[in-house]
């Protein structure tokens, strides 16, 4: 009993996540109730599916910790771009491609992770959640092309529900503040309900039972710039994820090795192959459940399996995924941007200590995000480029990511003569020290040095 009900707070610590991505991308390209519906069911199955496959311990694929894997929100700006510019079969061609190009780069990985440091990588997120909140603000005006957009109804429940999370997450702790945007939905849902908006006829009509299949929604479809671009995320997302493991290691007292960390990859590559082939999405470990289990100290592989069975068996329930297609879209909205906020303070607090560090790293920064954010406001700047070239430059997030890569690569790779200038003088000035002040400041020198 007690397994079960640590397994059901994990639960509810990722529900909400789990749940806004299908969301969030299904309102985006226009699914039907149904759709959605189906969207919401599988994608929730995956996550127990995509949990056991990275807490398993064998010889080909799982980290083998207690970890839990849900939709990665780095890949909602780019899914919803690739679906309305290619349509919904390409996001699952992306998405199957990527996690297959992902499993067979797996073992090299290690060795790529030097072109994403945290300049880089800090720089992405932050791009994908500042290209994000567009998306969130129109759904606070009730949705795009909706006839009452920007109506006081819409206004105040979008703004009620973000004041209820905001509230929510600076008064209460623990558990509770872990599922503030869990609540903060079912709240305004509530709320709405009583102001006569919402619709229950999808949960009326919604079977209590059924079976997941295949390609439902659409047969995969293969373009190379949606390839690039999910590959690129996935990229981004290993990125995040090997700090997870680190941190999962650290509290279950395990020593992460290369051979565990490709194991780890090898099932974030995997997950997404099986969720792309049942038309769900990408997945990534979920650090508010590495918060949760400091929280407890509870930190058994046994409970996460108890969470991964509960989302799977969910996941054949399209009545309770059902539910989560009538919060309005207002309520969502304003969900959404304390989500996307969220996103976007993730990658400013990747990227404080590196620009404190090396005014380099701000001008990295500065170009890459600029970059991406422009291309993704005017995206006609490169129109008049011919179409083998827009592939690259038609989508802020891939060029802005492109620009961090190549200016890291030029000011922290490539061998300067600035800075070899100044280490030289930073070394006669250490050896003058050394040789005015005697044997003993050897050792305060070499301290330094390894600080």
């Amino acid at each position: 009993m007690k397994t079960t009900l640590l397994g059901f707070q994990h639960l509810l610590a990722m529900y909400a996540g789990a749940v806004l991505v299908p969301l969030i991308v299904g309102n985006a390209i226009g699914l039907t109730p149904t759709q959605l519906t189906y969207l919401v069911s599988i994608d929730i199955l995956m996550c127990g599916i995509a949990t056991i496959l990275q807490i398993s311990r064998n010889k080909y694929f799982g980290i083998g910790l207690p970890v839990v894997l849900g939709c990665t929100f780095t890949a909602v700006g780019p899914m919803i771009l690739i679906g309305n510019e290619y349509g919904i079969s390409a996001i699952y061609g992306a998405v199957i491609a990527s996690g297959v190009i992902i499993f067979f780069i797996s073992r090299f990985f290690g060795s790529l992770v030097r072109f994403f440091p945290p300049v880089v990588t800090g720089s992405v997120v932050t791009i994908i959640g500042i290209t994000l909140i567009p998306v969130a603000i129109n759904n606070m005006g009730g949705g795009q092309g909706a006839a009452d957009f920007g109506s006081l109804t819409n206004i105040g429940l979008s703004f009620g529900t973000l004041l209820f999370i905001v509230l929510m997450y600076r008064f209460s702790t623990g558990f509770l503040q872990s599922i503030a945007i869990l609540l903060g939905l079912v709240g305004g849902t509530v709320a709405a309900v009583f102001l006569g908006i919402v619709d229950f006829s999808n949960v009326q009509d919604a079977s209590y039972v059924h079976m997941v299949l295949p390609f439902y929604l659409a047969t995969p479809t293969f373009h190379l710039l949606p390839i690039a671009i999910m590959t690129l995320v996935a990229m981004v997302s290993l990125v995040e994820s090997t700090g997870v493991y680190f941190a999962l290691g650290d509290i279950c007292d395990e020593e992460i090795d290369k051979s565990k960390l490709e194991k780890g990859y090898r099932a974030e590559g995997l997950a997404s192959v099986i969720g792309g082939i049942f038309n769900a999405f990408p997945y990534t470990t979920f650090s508010q459940n590495v918060g949760l289990m400091q929280l407890s100290g509870v930190k058994s592989r046994r409970v996460i399996l108890v969470t991964a069975v509960m989302l799977i068996s969910l996941g054949f329930l399209p009545k309770v995924a059902a539910l989560a297609t009538i919060v309005p879209n207002a309520v969502l909205g304003g969900a959404m941007v304390a989500m996307f906020g969220m996103v976007v303070a993730q990658g400013i607090k990747m990227l404080s200590p590196v620009i404190s560090k090396s005014q380099d790293n701000a001008m990295i920064v500065a170009c890459s995000i600029g970059i991406g954010l422009g291309v993704s406001v005017v995206p006609d700047l490169f129109a008049k480029l011919p179409d083998s070239v827009q592939i690259l430059t038609s989508n802020g997030i891939v060029l802005g990511s492109l620009t961090a890569i190549f200016l890291n690569i030029i000011f922290n790779m490539v061998p300067s003569g600035k800075k070899q200038t100044k280490q030289k003088a930073s070394e006669t000035k250490t050896q003058s020290v050394t040789m005015k002040e005697g044997p003993s400041s050897v050792l305060v020198s070499a301290s330094a040095q390894s600080e």
